[in-house]
């Protein structure tokens, strides 16, 4: 959605304000002294914004006592509101706000917002701090009103910033509270100067020259002190009292006694001032006051929209030139707002005089908006009126493009205001909602939504004006979409069940109410048969099926999805025992990513995780550190949803390959919290992962206790889905028998064991499923070892070694530790001449090599590579980012991987301060 110009633009100073130089002059604006961050925060009514545009309005004396001279200073103003709470649109609106005084600046960090998946936080703010770096001069980034964010993230962001900024910018804050940002850190550093209410509070001089001078009051001293005194310099009630005696102006006793009865705290006094000021106005004036109350934004059409008239522009101008609190919102004086609580005062009026008003008032206000493009405020008044199906009709104009923009918590906050029964006659409002509950892994409500948008039946869309109709157009394709969308969505909740039946006539029905060019639809409908297949452990029909979903993503020019559905071709080829082609498939798809120009793709960091644990079992464990670093670094950006949990899952087997059990389990435990059912079968279920180290480590208890929860037994059919969790308790029923007589027999917890692997071997067998069979028979193994049967556990072994060690795996072996070992050690002895017996000896050869302890996040070490010392002599030129990549041959996103490690190395922000500190170590 377009950003409302006013926003970006410094507020119009008043014609006549009192100058505080006490004030202005602490705010230094000399490049290299400025402080890294602003602080005006005080109570609503201390002038804080007003003080801000002032010191921002401001120049420096002239030489030679001339006329002040125009500030150098760039100024970039971003007025906020409880909206910019959503992180993409806070980095949006600031983005926006810099540009509006360097258009060359941002042009990347925009980019990389337009960018699908989560918000790319850190490298937005990378580059735009990169940019900033490059402008000469002193910059100021002005955030008014910052007490409406309560979103953590944006807080972060904005931390991240003020760690990071360039010496030459400044963030300038106004705010009614603190912020939850590094106040104490800054302070420390005398990186912080603040303004607070005993600053901001009017000295009698101050008060003097506003009552007297600006509104023309002709107090005495005493009367000045008295109003100063009693309202504590708070600046609205000097203000507001003002307006009160200038009604009595030319009657001196008047004067005196109303400054004699003048007292109360701030709330009541401007309860009694509003109502003087309001009953010394004029009947059309007091009536246009309380017909605009419920604007927070308004401007002459707008106004004549709510009163009828067709002079507000005129009676906006007529108003601030009175100084009827009246802000101006631009240079041209076009948008204005009242005083903030100048209209809490005024609509608190209407609501006690004219009930009745206010939804007509709010409704009028919702049409103009509509007429005019801005949905969003059109929405705020609909609702603040009570219109709910106006406000239903706006937000069906809206979906497409939320969605388009990934303004989820917009999306999710207007659907929280409408109520339910509303929701549910509207069918892609209730489509919408129940996407929601998908995000959030509330399968019942998707399926209650879903119920609920195909009773509500067929709605046709929207007629609108012409303002509307790009978005009329995108909602009828919407509703043309949306018996397919339901479908799929359908398809997702069977799929998160373990109701394979239920995938498949679900996808099915997507696919035929799909149309012939509708590329989505029918490629979700062929990957989620795909994913069926899969579930159902038919592994040759999986990859068929999900490899002509890939096609329509493809045909739908969807790259990010194309790519992304590498993660589960590869899964489909580990199942089938195949590691070395599911390696294939993501190098060459992360070839692609890499390859292709502007911003990261949200899939790439996919890629990276699903990589690094192939790499980590074919027992590569830098390679699959590195991999993983590179993820890290790409952040949320680099990562889809529903694939969140999966870096967790890959550190955590490659902690255990480097002996750090107890810390494989913590990265297990976060991975189960990310988990997102309802996007793929669930074939390694997280709890038996953890549980499988929990045996390694002894703690048979623990497994004990997961094998009970899951309700897993060995005399249970195999079947794919439950086949992790059969191999997991397989594995606990033999260090069961490791470890002593079991209370059942002798020999019944073995029998059990070998029981059950018989039948998974057969299944995995029969299903051509290569990687279970390869699993099944190592374990089986290890079965035939532990009851003394050392023949049958040989043969086991060689057919396991044979397959699977010629196809890649290593760590599926190493990781059952000491038991394997033995086994393959007594392999080596009894068994020297055999040819599967060299692959148990490489397989020891690497246990003894021991595990590798370098964390795959740890901090790279202080001295630059050959290859970073080429990046930065390269960084020292005037070659843009792209021309250094086609200079080393290598993509914009591997260069962005170089000068990461180089800043972190270095210890520095931004380029140019790399280069610099380069030259400071003699490194160029």
């Amino acid at each position: 959605m377009p950003v409302l110009g006013t926003k970006l633009h410094i507020p119009s100073p008043r014609r006549q304000l009192v100058p505080r130089p006490r004030l202005t002059d602490r705010l230094v604006a000399e490049q290299g002294s400025m402080p890294r961050l602003i602080l005006l925060s005080a109570p609503a009514g201390f002038g804080k914004t007003t003080l801000l545009t002032q010191w921002l309005a401001a120049g420096k004396p002239g030489r030679d006592g001339s006329d002040p001279v125009p500030p150098s200073r760039r100024v970039a103003w971003l007025s906020l509101d409880a909206e910019d709470g959503d992180l993409r649109r806070f980095l949006d609106h600031l983005i926006a706000a810099v540009r509006t005084r360097s258009p060359q600046v941002g042009t990347e960090a925009t980019a990389l917002l337009e960018t699908d998946g989560a918000v790319p936080a850190e490298a937005v703010l990378v580059s735009l701090v990169n940019d900033l770096d490059e402008l000469a001069g002193p910059t100021v980034l002005a955030l008014d009103d910052y007490h409406v964010i309560d979103s953590p993230a944006v807080h972060e962001a904005v931390t991240f910033l003020l760690d990071h900024l360039p010496p030459q910018v400044t963030v300038a804050l106004t705010t009614r509270a603190d912020p939850p940002l590094p106040l104490a850190r800054l302070r420390s550093r005398g990186e912080l100067l603040e303004l607070r209410a005993t600053d901001l509070r009017f000295t009698p001089g101050e008060a003097d020259a506003l009552l007297n001078q600006v509104m023309g009051l002709g107090l005495g001293p005493p009367q000045v002190a008295a109003l100063e005194t009693r309202t504590e310099g708070w600046a609205v009630g000097l203000q507001l009292a003002a307006l009160s005696a200038r009604g009595r102006a030319g009657d001196p006793a008047g004067i005196g006694s109303f400054v004699e009865a003048f007292t109360g705290s701030h709330r009541f006094v401007l309860d009694y001032l509003v109502e003087e000021v309001l009953d010394h106005q004029p009947d059309d004036v007091r009536r246009f006051l309380l017909d605009t109350a419920v604007l927070e934004q308004m401007t002459g059409g707008l106004c004549d929209a709510l009163t009828g008239l067709s002079d507000g522009q005129q009676r906006l101008d007529a108003l601030e030139r009175a100084n009827l609190f009246v802000v101006p919102l631009d240079d041209h004086r076009y948008w204005y707002r009242y005083h903030h609580l100048f209209a809490d005062a005024l609509r608190a009026r209407l609501r006690a005089q004219h009930p009745d008003r206010v939804p007509e008032l709010h409704l009028s206000a919702s049409r103009w908006h509509a007429e005019h493009g801005t949905l969003q405020d059109a929405f705020t008044h609909a609702v603040a009126g009570g219109h709910v199906e106006q406000a239903a009709d706006l937000l069906e104009l809206a979906v497409a493009d939320l969605r388009k923009h990934r303004q989820d918590r917009t999306l999710r906050n207007w659907l929280r205001a409408l109520p339910a029964d509303v929701l549910r006659r509207r069918p892609l409002l209730a489509t919408a909602l129940a996407w929601t509950r998908l995000t959030e892994g509330d399968l019942d409500g998707v399926a209650a939504w879903l119920d609920a948008a195909e009773a509500a039946g067929p709605r046709a869309g929207l007629r609108d004006g012409s303002a509307q109709a790009e978005a009329a157009r995108a909602l009828e394709k919407e509703l043309r979409a949306l018996p397919a969308t339901i479908a799929v969505y359908r398809a997702s909740v069977a799929q998160a069940r373990g109701d394979i039946d239920g995938t498949v006539a679900h996808a099915r029905r997507a696919r035929t109410l799909a149309g012939p060019d509708d590329h989505l639809a029918r490629g979700a409908a062929a990957g989620f048969l795909g994913l069926a297949a899969w579930a159902a452990g038919d592994l040759p029909t999986a990859a068929d099926t999900f490899a002509d979903a890939v096609r329509h993503l493809h045909a739908a020019g969807d790259v990010t999805d194309e790519l992304g559905a590498t993660v589960v071709l590869a899964g489909i080829w580990l199942a089938r025992g195949r590691p070395a082609e599911a390696r294939r498939l993501y190098e060459r798809a992360l070839a692609a990513a890499e390859r292709r120009p502007g911003p990261v793709l949200s899939s790439t960091g996919d890629l990276h995780v699903g990589l690094a644990d192939v790499l980590r079992e074919q027992g590569d464990l830098d390679a699959a550190a590195a991999h993983l670093r590179a993820a890290q670094e790409l952040g949320e950006r680099g990562s889809l949803l529903e694939n969140s949990h999966r870096w967790h899952m890959a550190m955590a087997g490659l902690r255990q390959a480097q002996g750090d059990l107890d810390g494989a389990v913590q990265l297990l435990d976060e991975a189960q919290r990310l988990y997102l059912p309802g996007f793929f079968p669930d074939v390694r279920p997280i709890p038996a992962a953890r549980a499988r180290i929990r045996i390694v480590q002894d703690r048979l208890s623990d497994a004990q206790d997961w094998a009970r929860e899951r309700g897993v037994a060995a005399a249970d059919p195999p079947a794919y889905l439950a086949e992790f969790d059969q191999l997991t308790l397989a594995r606990l029923l033999i260090a069961r028998h490791r470890s002593g007589p079991d209370p059942a027999g002798p020999d019944a917890g073995i029998e059990a064991a070998v029981g059950l692997l018989d039948r998974l071997v057969e299944a995995a067998q029969a299903a051509g499923r290569g990687g279970g069979l390869v699993e099944a028979r190592m374990v089986r193994a290890l079965a035939h070892r532990a009851a003394g049967e050392d023949d049958a556990a040989f043969a086991d072994l060689a057919a396991a070694l044979t397959t699977g060690v010629a196809a890649g795996y290593t760590r599926l072996f190493l990781d059952e530790g000491p038991p394997m070992e033995e086994l393959l050690r007594a392999a080596t002895r009894s068994r020297a001449a055999a040819p599967w017996a060299e692959h148990a000896a490489a397989l020891l050869r690497a246990a003894q090599r021991g595990p590798r302890s370098a964390a795959p996040v740890a901090p790279a070490d202080d001295g630059l590579s050959d290859r970073e010392l080429e990046v930065l002599r390269l960084l020292s030129t005037d070659l843009t980012g792209p021309e250094v990549a086609r200079r080393l041959f290598v993509s914009v996103n591997t260069l962005r991987t170089h000068t990461k490690h180089i800043f972190t190395k270095l210890d520095v922000n931004t380029r140019r301060a790399a280069v610099r500190r380069a030259g400071e170590l003699h490194l160029l």
